[in-house]
């Protein structure tokens, strides 16, 4: 990690200090974040008021708001900004990035209808067929869909049976769908290292038979393991994301790897806080149930872990 993220990732986490995630999304907040660090524009060029990194530094923000679960639209405005720019519509991307960047325009990106944080966004960008089209939120219907993630609001619309709207450019929905992919993933190692820094600090808190439950060395083990989960996930997060900046031709297989690793280290690391916070981990007032919940829902968000297993089965079975 280079000292520029480090300073990033340290300036994201100082205005996430003290934020509950169940208060919601907060325009408040993401202003904050918009105008004091450029969060929103981190992988846009200057020339379109952005700050001309990549999505790697899009990627330290995004393990920083999975840490706390904070509900914010940073993973939508990334894919939303890379479509934009991927489209190659010069006017478009002129008249909508400057606005997304300044955080005063709020995107929502779907590709069968599903909409992350649907009723925060001022415009929707539909992935149909390779055409990306852009809808105003007001001229359609938004069903709520049940989540058992309590900090992210899920709905389901038509717009995958009429694929309206103006249409802004194409754009390749697999690639868009991979670094969905990646940067669901670095909200996942984000979650997973917090519960696992919960796990620790209760370990040497919690006092049993005379002595901190943290000194018992078959719970040693287990925190241990969790922290080269943790870690390894980090690294296959990373490596997928290198590889799409690179444009190598193993970006998806490397997606897909990031999307299996992570969604199921922070499922693992999520059931192990659980388990040994014990009965204090299933009380509304513990943050243990919000990791789980999340663990369990974004395992299946862009796919499940046995979707791109046998993505990754079937490109190896076709020599690719």
């Amino acid at each position: 990690m280079s000292h520029e993220r480090e300073l990033l990732r340290s300036a994201v986490r100082g205005l996430l200090s003290g934020v509950s995630a169940l208060d919601g999304f907060s325009p408040a907040l993401w202003q904050r974040l918009c105008k004091e660090i450029g969060v929103a524009g981190l992988a846009v060029p200057e020339s379109h008021g952005g700050a001309g990194a990549t999505i790697l530094e899009s990627l330290v923000v995004l393990e920083e708001l999975g840490r706390t679960l904070t509900p914010a639209p940073m993973l939508n405005t990334l894919l939303a900004t890379s479509a934009l720019l991927e489209s190659g519509n010069a006017d478009v991307c002129a008249r909508l990035l400057p606005a997304i960047c300044a955080g005063d325009l709020i995107p929502a990106v779907t590709w069968d209808g599903t909409v992350i944080d649907a009723s925060h966004a001022d415009l929707i960008l539909t992935v149909t067929d390779g055409d990306l089209r852009a809808l105003d939120p007001a001229s359609v219907v938004h069903d709520p869909l049940p989540s058992l993630d309590l900090t992210r609001e899920m709905s389901v619309t038509g717009i995958s049976d009429s694929p309206d709207g103006e249409l802004l450019g194409s754009v390749s929905a697999d690639r868009l769908w991979d670094l969905a992919c990646v940067a669901l993933s670095a909200e996942q190692v984000g979650a997973a290292g917090r519960a696992l820094e919960l796990t620790v600090e209760y370990s040497k808190n919690r006092v049993q038979f005379g002595r901190a439950i943290g000194g018992f060395q078959v719970l040693q083990h287990r925190m241990a393991e969790a922290h080269v989960l943790v870690e390894a996930a980090r690294s296959a997060c990373w490596t997928a994301a290198d590889a799409f900046v690179a444009g190598s031709p193993d970006a998806g297989r490397l997606a897909a790897v990031s999307k299996i690793w992570c969604s199921e280290t922070l499922q693992t690391v999520a059931a192990g806080m659980t388990q040994i916070h014990g009965g204090l981990a299933i009380t509304w007032e513990h943050d243990a149930h919000l990791y789980l919940r999340r663990a369990w829902d974004t395992a299946q968000l862009f796919g499940s872990p046995r979707s791109h297993l046998e993505r990754l089965a079937d490109a190896l079975l076709a020599g690719d």
